[in-house]
């Protein structure tokens, strides 16, 4: 499971302007659509190519508990591309995005400054720079610690170093023991 990863999803996923198919057979017939074929979404899902067609012939209706979660995945993976990308790009130029997290921060700086790491909860716009290199890496493939450097990278601009008006001298800041994180565009 990726933290920022799965955050980042949600936020543009709060963009979409229909729901994505609930039930079973409704999520079959819209991957079959999008991949063409029952085959394709068999492979992809790890079942039985029957299987597939019974989902989507509606004689399954419920699928196990493993299979009804890859499937919501796969389906929410790929619902609303024009209207993901919008917003991804919308958030990257002109919006921005926000950053809601408990965790445990703290920064390196010279001695003789209280640098002692703290549980804080902070929520912080974030310039349209960081969603930007957010998402970028996002779909560059980054893994969790990236994303989690970039983020870290905006809170000590923007919420240490207040956007260059105090704390100079902060040379890195620690974003560790992540208790909540969550995304808005």
């Amino acid at each position: 499971m990726s933290l920022f990863g799965d955050g980042l999803d949600a936020a543009v996923q709060k963009s979409f302007t229909r729901p994505a198919p609930k039930n079973a057979g409704a999520q079959m017939r819209y991957l079959v659509k999008q991949l063409g074929g029952t085959k394709t979404v068999a492979q992809m899902l790890r079942v039985s190519q029957r299987t597939v067609e019974r989902y989507v012939k509606e004689q399954i209706k419920k699928p196990r508990v493993g299979l009804a979660a890859r499937l919501e995945r796969e389906v929410k993976a790929r619902w609303q591309p024009q209207i993901r990308a919008k917003a991804r790009a919308k958030a990257a130029s002109t919006g921005g995005i926000v950053i809601d997290t408990r965790a445990r921060l703290g920064y390196t700086a010279p001695v003789g400054t209280t640098d002692q790491d703290r549980i804080r909860h902070l929520t912080v716009a974030l310039p349209p720079r960081y969603a930007a290199r957010l998402f970028d890496a996002q779909e560059a493939g980054a893994s969790d610690q990236e994303l989690q450097e970039i983020a870290a990278d905006a809170l000590k601009e923007v919420y240490f170093q207040d956007n260059g008006r105090r704390a100079g001298s902060l040379e890195e800041v620690r974003f560790t023991d992540i208790e909540h994180l969550e995304f808005d565009l």
